[in-house]
């Protein structure tokens, strides 16, 4: 059952990273390395819609599988429903905020006054896609739920292919810069969760939206049921949050450090990076549903299996992404920036060192994403805040003290390790 949810997930997660990597290389090859740097100052909004709905949908999944397994299809579907309707309405409530103080967000998240422009064009474009993208994803672990995974994934297919067309039609032939490919992304999210609504009103089996009340009952049990799929989904938010804390945090520090070339440089590696997530993420997700259910089936053994077998795969793509970007860190980083220029020069050097990061961080989501499985959601809280906050700002901020240049490079790799070093002290105890 796991290979059956776990191929086409990896696949929907792969092109899902392409959808990411897709706008730096057509910006990096087709606009320069400003442009590059300036969607790295924008792409912790990204990440934060991105959080939103993963906290949403894998809240839903663990909530929905438990009262599935306890034969309360009704149940199932006042969370789900849920679940779409609060998360939507909460990014748009976001990207509306974000519109209205755009500037003085753009100089919170470390735009310098030569890249202030470019961000607020690619900003301005991007939001309503942010909102997109998560009716989008949310429909993606319902939709697997539903029993449906060759379908979820072709919710990341589909617009991952349109994305990379629409990015080369608007960079190159139309000439419209880094506001062609913010608009590319736009019209990709927005087609993903056009084909979510086609699925859950004409195509879905088991579960389907139900009309939500607005009485004051109905409204507090909304209420209920959100908070607690939002403890649930709460550690999956904090992946994302993790990742815009490794952006915000590394832009400022190679900014101050090294100029425009810089976050020019470390936002490869922040391109590549979310293959690593996506790859990891799809084998904690694949085991997600099938350890929630025996769970609350009391089923403990097929709950170790599964749990084992996630360990296993997050291993092997773990080594594998170390050792494709260690050996392959020219090639990779000419996707996206000339050779020869400085901002190459600084990202060849690093990308090998912020490589050793991904086996550990293999790891780690393999474990949370069991902890949160089988709801020791505060648990999974405490390691996810290890590695993204507590051990990552440190790093970033000491490391480059002690060894500089390579010490920035090094943060995210050393967080990882502490998080992993912690994990295992705890669970010998």
């Amino acid at each position: 059952m796991f290979n059956s949810i776990f191929y086409p997930t990896l696949l929907s997660m792969v092109f899902a990273s392409l959808f990411t990597v897709a706008d730096g290389i057509f910006v990096g090859q087709g606009v320069g390395s400003n442009a590059l740097a300036a969607i790295n100052i924008v792409a912790p909004l990204f990440l934060i819609s991105t959080g939103i709905s993963l906290m949403f949908g894998a809240g839903v999944s663990v909530v929905a599988s438990i009262h599935l397994s306890q034969n309360n299809a009704r149940a199932a579907n006042f969370s789900i429903t849920q679940a779409f309707a609060v998360g939507t309405l909460l990014m748009a409530l976001i990207a509306l905020v974000v519109y209205a103080f755009r500037i003085p967000f753009l100089r919170l998240l470390g735009s310098s006054d030569a890249l202030l422009l470019l961000c607020q064009d690619y900003l301005l474009l991007i939001l309503p896609g942010c909102v997109f993208l998560v009716f989008q994803t949310i429909g993606t672990f319902v939709i697997r739920l539903d029993g449906s995974p060759r379908f979820a994934a072709s919710l990341e297919i589909f617009p991952g292919l349109l994305n990379i067309f629409l990015d080369w039609l608007f960079v190159f032939p139309m000439q419209m810069g880094i506001a062609g490919c913010a608009v590319a992304s736009s019209i990709s999210c927005a087609v993903g969760a056009a084909m979510v609504a086609w699925y859950m009103f004409f195509r879905v089996r088991t579960i389907r939206f139900i009309r939500l009340k607005l009485t004051r009952t109905s409204l507090y049990l909304t209420a209920r049921n959100v908070g607690y799929m939002a403890r649930s989904g709460f550690p999956s938010m904090l992946g994302e949050l993790a990742m815009s804390v490794v952006l915000l945090t590394g832009n400022y520090v190679f900014i101050r450090a090294l100029g425009e070339d810089g976050v020019a440089a470390f936002s490869v590696a922040c391109y590549l990076y979310p293959i690593v997530f996506m790859v990891n993420n799809a084998v904690a997700q694949s085991a997600q549903p099938i350890i929630s259910y025996n769970f609350g089936a009391g089923n403990r053994y097929r709950v170790k299996r599964a749990f084992q077998v996630s360990l296993g795969a997050a291993t092997v793509c773990g080594v594998l992404a170390t050792t494709v970007l260690t050996l392959a860190a020219k090639p990779l980083v000419g996707l996206f920036l000339q050779a020869g220029t400085k901002a190459y020069e600084i990202a060849i050097a690093g990308l090998p060192l912020f490589a050793y990061s991904a086996i550990f961080f293999a790891l780690n989501v393999a474990i949370i994403g069991y902890y949160q499985a089988v709801g020791q959601n505060v648990r999974a809280t405490l390691y996810m805040l290890l590695r993204g906050l507590i051990f990552l700002v440190p790093a970033f901020v000491l490391m480059p003290v002690f060894i500089y240049p390579q010490g920035m490079w090094l943060a995210v790799p050393v967080a990882e390790c502490m998080t992993l070093g912690v994990i295992l002290l705890t669970n010998k105890k």
